[in-house]
């Protein structure tokens, strides 16, 4: 955990935003060469962030079993696997919880290292071919189709000032069009709103977002929970601008903007937060996408 949260902050420190669509889009969604896979999750905005124009990348003994080898001196880049594996207690209840000879859940996060084609030798990549920026109408309508497929969606209102999502009566309130630079930037901030809305008990059920006070949060663990909801919120908004084809965010890249974050994730209960929002953030953009649930 730590060494990916300083990983995100050295990012943040150099000027860049991982979870910005404009880190997702140049090549496509970074992928497993060898198994055809996109890779999900914080490992999206860790490939994705290293600016390469094409999306593939695999491990040293990936390439080694497809006949090719990684060039000497070449640096990989971390990439992480979450998941769960049964235990099963010898203990009697009480001691963890569990009862004697019950099995139980945990979860596991294991570190590895992948390469990128540019790294490679010995195998015969397709040619790096940078896709042509699609037509504004064709980004829009995507972005549309997105909104129109989510299921069981909130009320969307537009008015006022400030873009929200507001819990108690499920529905997402946003500015006119013209308060915001373009279209694009009114969809990435739509898609924002939406992530939020996914965690409510009707859907997600996300406990940043059933705890989170919002703007009258008030002490640590409250302004915690507020600030982890924010992140899965933007990580949620750029997974679905790069489904639309979108780089461009609301996203204020200023220096105050990411001095906030830096700030927030060198604080001692930040430890899990990048792997733990980011993967609430896939879920959240596989559930307006309509895709089923990755076990």
């Amino acid at each position: 955990y730590e060494e990916i949260t300083l990983r995100v902050i050295a990012l943040l420190e150099s000027g860049v935003t991982p979870w910005s669509p404009r880190c997702l889009c140049r090549g496509g969604l970074p992928r497993n060469y060898a198994t055809g896979r996109e890779y999900r999750g914080v490992n999206v905005f860790l490939l994705g962030s290293a600016g390469f124009t094409s999306p593939d990348f695999m491990t040293f003994i990936q390439a080694k079993e497809l006949g090719g080898h990684v060039r000497k001196g070449e640096k990989g880049f971390m990439v992480v696997k979450c998941g769960t594996y049964s235990k099963t207690e010898e203990t009697a209840a009480g001691e963890s919880g569990a009862a004697e000879g019950e099995a139980e859940t945990r979860r596991y996060l294991k570190a590895y290292t992948v390469f990128h084609a540019s790294q490679i030798e010995g195998i015969d990549f397709p040619p790096t071919v940078i896709p042509p920026e699609l037509p504004l109408t064709e980004r829009t309508a995507r972005a549309r189709g997105i909104v129109a497929g989510m299921p069981n969606p909130p009320e969307i209102r537009t008015g006022g000032a400030v873009p929200s999502y507001w819990p108690s009566v499920d529905c997402v309130r946003m500015p006119e069009r013209g308060f915001f630079r373009d279209e694009e930037e009114w969809f990435a901030t739509l898609y924002h709103e939406l992530t939020h809305a996914t965690g409510a008990a009707c859907r997600l059920a996300r406990k940043s977002l059933l705890e989170n006070k919002g703007f009258e949060a008030d002490g640590p663990e409250d302004r915690r929970v507020y600030a982890e909801e924010e992140l899965v919120a933007e990580m949620g908004s750029a997974f679905l601008c790069a489904r639309a084809g979108i780089r461009r965010d609301g996203l204020p890249n200023s220096a105050a903007y990411l001095q906030g974050w830096i700030k927030a994730l060198k604080s001692k209960d930040a430890k899990g937060w990048i792997i733990r929002a980011a993967s609430q953030a896939q879920r959240a953009a596989d559930y307006i996408l309509n895709i089923p649930a990755v076990p």
